[in-house]
Parts: C-alpha cells; structure tokens; sequence
C-alpha cells in the first residue's frame, strides 16, 4: 500500500503534546488505538538532593496550568518531614490553604471549560478548524466569554492575593503558611468596586451550570454516546460523611455500578497501588494492586469525585449534584462528555467554599506554623483540577530528598484516556480511507474531555505535536496528520 502523509500541527487545547496511533485489521476496521505520551522530562530524579523545604516551590516547575495543585500536595507532604499531620496544621493555616486551593480550582475549571471545552460544544465536530478557539466565542457569544475571563481572573486574583504572584507563587512553608490575609485584601473579593464580587461568581457559576444542563436537553445523544465506556472511578472524600473533598481526605474508589473497591487513608496508597509501564509511551498506567491491570484502574477528576462522593456540602452545587445524579438513577456516570457538567458544578462549590472561607475572621489570623518531631517521609495528596494528585518524598537525616515519587491527574486517566481514543477511532474511522479534520478533532475531544496536562504527567518539557497515525494490519503507515 502506498503511504500518505499530511502535515497538520499539533494537538489543540491540551497542555503538552503526545501522539495517537490507529491500528486497522485485515478488513480496514479499527484493532487498537494508543495514545502515546513522547516527552520525558525527568522530574523526580533531579529534585534529589534538594533540600525537603524546596520541593513546594521546585515541584510547581512542572506546569504554569496546575502550579497550586503540586505546591500544596508537596506542602502536606512536607508537613509530615517536621512532623505535622494535616490535622495538627493550626486551622488558620488549613483554611488559608483551601482557599488558595479552591480558588485554583475554580481558575483552572473556567480556563478548560470557556477557552478549550466551549468551542467544541458551541460549533460542533464539524466545524472548521479556524473556528474551534476562545477568539470565536467571544464573537458569537460576547458574555459568555467575558464571563469565563472575568471568573477566571477572580481565581487568578485570590492565587495573586494569597501566593504573590498568579503562577508559581507561594504561600505554604513547613508546617503552615508564611502569610495571613488582610483585610483590604478581603474586601477587594467581597465589595465589587475593583473587580466582580463573590456573590457574582457564585450567581455566574450557577448560570454556566443551567447553560450546560440546556445544552445537554438538547443534544443529549452525542454526549451521552461520545466516548462513553465502564471504568472504576477514584477520589478523595470527607474522612468521616463522604462528602466531596478536595483538600485532604480519604481515597475512595467505585466501580461502573457504584460497589466500593477501595476506602483508605490517603498515607496508605502506596501499599494499594502499583504503576505499570509500557515500551510506546512515557506515561505510566495506575492500578490497585489488589484487582490488578485490567481491572483495577480508575478515572479521576470532576466525573469520578461526583461519583465517589456522598454529596456534596455548600447547598447550590448540592442542588446540582442531585440533579446530575439522578440522571442516572444514582448509578456512577461513565458518559466521558459529562465530565464538562461535573466540572461546572465543582466550579459552583469553589465559589461557595471561596465565599465561606473570605466571611471566616479566622483568615486574618496570624497562628500560620507549627511543628513536631521530624520524620524520613511525607504524603502528599490532594484533588487537583484534574483529579487526584499524589507526592511522596523520602529524606536522609540531613534533610535532603533521597526519594520523590509523583503520580499525576493525568496519569491515573491513562488508561481512561486510551480507552476513549479507542471508543472515538471505532466509531469514526472503521474503513474509512483517511484520517479527515473532523475524525482528528473527535479525538481529540476525547483526549481533551479530562483536560489532561501531559507535561505534568510526565514531568516533562519539549515541543513535540500531537501526531495522529492511521496503520494497516502489517503495520504499513495509510495516513498521518500532525497539528499545525
């Protein structure tokens, strides 16, 4: 067969770079498909030798996207190197983290769903490629977009407020904070006379989430069918109700149909879970020891925390959560398109828990650091944007990391990412003779449905594209396209 190459680059509205390969059998229908993560960047090996009080700051290098979420998860893991659990951190200290936390959250959930999730849903599959981008949408839909800048700002304002900078910033040291809040600092969130307040984010956020559930009402077909399929869901939970957590809790795990796997303290992963590894991809492949490869791997993020949760506990996203619930008879959702629902109702919760903690006197405390006896090693986990984010170190008597292990978002939703490249190439690209624009962009909708920050994943840095790669039976290249 003669080979053909059509150059298109890269892969659009995820973070990082990575590359499908689609395998046809004898018939022209699809075998196999794989999504290949090709940067490498070596994080856990160079941030040995540092000393452990680096790694908040050295470990949010690893993406301008989710900075918060790897500073705080190194911080509670460092906590435990001097000796603090997250229960003896002062409560000053621990609201002052969750705000900076939820309003991360609520930053990087208004980035994905207004600048990369919206224009799939606005314009469709089939829409020209020009089309597919922020720009677009705020020219058809001026206030929709200027509400997701606006939100997006308010969090990035809070980081701001709390860290000192939007990226990379800091506010967690050994054992607490470094900072308290002031008040001018808490009224420029409440009053509205700079920049829009709480309440309007709270009232914005529960509009994105009536518009999500319209949309759905009207074109429930494709989104429940897209890239749907069973999975194992993972998440933290309230230690004692079950409710949604997003700070520290304990790892619960659910299957398809809502039997619980797995229900542990989050310092216990490590006996539970192993990473496997395959030779076409430096993205490693999660799973519970106990269910082994093929069954014990789960999806993590916004659809799998509403599924693991009891509820949730400020009363608007609660509201929410009932309604996304029953449309499945409370049985988990496996529907991957759906995941843009959960994430707008996360992003409800961020502001009301936002709203609390900035009415809470206790954040202009100045009780911000504790500390115990020293310990050799430290957990860390916490719910990123994308899902649940997990940082381990191990130190010598002086101080210095001996050992770092990181498992990403992005990596637990290996597999799941795999499996809906898979689901889209069967169902788009059975004997067809090319990989056409619109078969390209559905999967990437598929891959870009978890928001998934390959970079992070994989602790890397470099330039490399999506490339998507169409393969007969003996492994002669038919087609290949390449964002450009």
């Amino acid at each position: 067969m003669n080979s053909r190459k059509i150059v298109i680059e890269p892969v659009t509205r995820v973070e990082g770079h990575g590359k499908v390969t689609i395998k046809l059998d004898e018939n022209g229908k699809v075998d196999d498909a794989f999504l290949h993560i090709v940067e490498f960047r070596g994080f856990e090996k160079f941030i040995q030798g540092h000393p452990y009080w680096e790694a908040p700051v050295l470990v949010q290098r690893l993406c301008g996207i989710c900075p918060v979420s790897h500073h705080l998860a190194a911080a509670k893991a460092i906590d435990q190197l001097v000796g603090i659990d997250p229960d003896s951190l002062s409560p000053i200290a621990t609201k002052l983290r969750r705000l900076l936390h939820y309003g991360q959250v609520f930053q990087s959930h208004a980035l994905h769903f207004f600048y990369l999730a919206s224009p799939d849903l606005l314009f469709g599959v089939d829409a020209p490629a020009e089309k597919r981008n922020v720009v677009a949408v705020a020219t058809e839909n001026k206030e929709l977009a200027k509400k997701g800048i606006l939100m997006r700002k308010f969090g990035q304002e809070m980081i701001k407020a709390l860290a000192g900078k939007k990226i990379h910033g800091i506010l967690a040291v050994p054992g607490g904070v470094h900072k308290t809040f002031m008040p001018d600092e808490r009224d420029y969130f409440l009053d509205g006379k700079q920049i829009p307040n709480i309440d309007t984010m709270i009232e914005w956020s529960k509009e994105i989430v009536d518009f999500m559930k319209s949309y759905h009402a009207e074109n429930a077909k494709w989104i429940d069918s897209f890239a749907r399929y069973p999975s194992n869901h993972l998440s933290l939970v309230h230690k004692e109700t079950g409710a949604l957590e997003l700070y520290d809790g304990r790892l619960r795990s659910i299957d398809a149909r809502g039997k619980e796997l797995m229900n542990i303290a989050d310092i216990e992963y490590s006996y539970h879970f192993k990473e496997a590894v395959e030779p076409w991809s430096y993205l490693k492949f999660p799973y519970m020891k106990e269910y082994g490869r093929e069954n014990g791997w789960n999806r993590v993020g916004p659809l799998a925390r509403i599924n693991t949760c009891t509820h949730i506990s400020t009363p608007l996203a609660e509201a929410e959560r009932k309604i996304f619930k029953a449309y499945t008879k409370d049985f988990p959702n496996n529907m991957t398109m759906h995941t843009h629902w959960a994430r707008l109702i996360e992003m409800l919760h961020c502001a009301e828990l936002m709203k609390e903690l900035l009415l809470d006197d206790d954040i202009m405390g100045n009780d911000l650091v504790r500390k115990g006896t020293t310990r050799n090693k430290g957990i860390g986990i916490i719910e990123a944007p994308r899902g649940t984010l997990i940082h381990e170190y191990h130190t010598d008597d002086k101080g210095l990391i001996t050992k770092c292990n990181l498992i990403v978002s992005t990596t637990h939703n290996n597999e799941a990412m795999n499996r809906g490249v898979r689901a889209v190439a069967k169902d788009v690209l059975n004997e067809k003779p090319e990989i056409t624009e619109p078969m390209l962009n559905q999967i990437e909708i598929a891959i870009r449905a978890y928001d998934p920050c390959l970079s992070c994943a994989t602790h890397a840095l470099g330039q490399m594209p999506l490339i998507v790669q169409l393969e007969d039976f003996k492994g002669n290249l038919l087609d290949e396209k390449v964002r450009s």
